[in-house]
């Protein structure tokens, strides 16, 4: 099972980033948007791996954090939660407060993460609660970096922002809305990172 990789970051494309190794292979791995919007093109990383295989496909999972990758393994163990739901979570939230939502028993919260209903947030209360005490020192979660820039144009910017929040479950519709929101409230120079982080949090809050 591949558990962690090391190398340069070769190619973005929300969620996906493309990892090349010393050993001149390069991995193609599925982030959560919070963390993708934390790496950039050529920097050194070292990614915490979920591997999963399907009938149809072999797909990897990449973290920041040992803790991060923990609580992704819990995710998948909750019935009626799969990889994309996981991701989406994980994307939606940050991990911390995910935490707080299922040790606060807030249902409301869950539902506002998209594919998740109401049977599926009590389950995730009922299934995790116990299981994710031990999670409770947030400290070993993924911290907060500095945005990376992104010298590309526009038109590219908000083609990948969509991109990864139809990959997540969005809808079309809310996924453009959001951004457009989102484009009209940066004072900075926009970049994928910025806008990303924008868009869900409007999403989060709709």
């Amino acid at each position: 099972m591949i558990g962690l990789i090391q190398g340069q970051v070769h190619h973005l494309m929300a969620p996906t980033v493309v990892v090349m190794t010393p050993a001149g292979v390069g991995y193609e791995i599925e982030m959560p948007l919070n963390a993708f919007c934390q790496v950039q093109l050529n920097q050194s990383v070292t990614l915490w791996t979920h591997f999963l295989v399907r009938e149809d496909a072999q797909l990897l999972f990449g973290f920041l954090s040992h803790s991060d990758r923990e609580v992704f393994r819990l995710l998948l163990k909750v019935n009626g939660v799969g990889a994309k739901m996981a991701l989406a979570m994980m994307s939606t939230v940050p991990v911390q407060e995910l935490h707080q939502f299922v040790m606060n028993n807030d249902e409301l919260a869950l539902t506002r993460i998209p594919g998740v209903g109401k049977k599926t947030a009590q389950r995730l209360i009922v299934e995790l609660k116990d299981k994710i005490k031990h999670l409770g020192d947030t400290s070993g979660f993924a911290p907060s970096l500095p945005l990376a820039t992104d010298s590309a144009n526009e038109g590219i910017i908000i083609a990948e922002v969509e991109a990864g929040l139809i990959a997540l479950g969005y809808r079309d519709k809310e996924a453009q809305a959001a951004i457009k929101l989102a484009k009209s409230t940066i004072d900075s120079p926009l970049t994928i990172q910025n806008l990303l982080k924008a868009s869900l949090k409007n999403l989060a809050m709709s």
